[in-house]
């Protein structure tokens, strides 16, 4: 496997990982499959101070994670969301701890303080896999999210870089 920065030629296959989530878990919020085109503004607003990394194994996207401005007011600049994907039939094989390390190394390469991630009920996995990297709870938003005929809440957590 490898990690490497996303290419727009990686949109169309994050965009099926991306769809799939939407289809089948709760770790978006989204509630409709995207079209490339629709995906394209969210590739296009990540650059090098919030990059995309996509996992390859065999020359085939098997994951992605980026980071995300968490806030567009100028104070917010050294604090970044993170996420992650990883196709369903890759998962279980360490893509996602390799990539949530890579997005990791990234953030603290370029500088940043802290790092957000936000786990909706029902991703136990995912929040797992935050909190091994040191990422701690700070707080849940109760019932802010409806999908698949459920309110789900939704957990912060929090990694301090510095």
């Amino acid at each position: 496997m490898k990690i490497r920065r996303a290419e727009l030629a990686d949109l169309e296959a994050m965009t099926e990982i991306y769809n799939e989530a939407i289809l089948t878990s709760t770790a978006t919020f989204d509630l409709e499959p995207q079209t490339r085109e629709e995906r394209l503004p969210w590739f296009e607003s990540h650059d090098e101070r919030f990059p995309i990394l996509v996992a390859e194994c065999d020359g085939e996207i098997a994951g992605w994670a980026c980071l995300s401005r968490w806030r567009t007011r100028k104070a917010y600049e050294r604090t970044a969301e993170t996420s992650f994907y990883v196709k369903g039939t890759q998962r279980g094989k360490g893509i996602g701890r390799q990539l949530k390390q890579a997005v990791i190394d990234e953030a603290r390469r370029l500088n940043f303080h802290t790092l957000i991630a936000g786990v909706s009920q029902g991703n136990e996995i995912s929040l797992h896999l935050n909190k091994s990297f040191g990422f701690e709870e700070v707080g849940t938003f109760r019932e802010v999210g409806y999908k698949f005929d459920q309110w789900l809440d939704v957990t912060y957590l929090q990694l301090m870089l510095d």
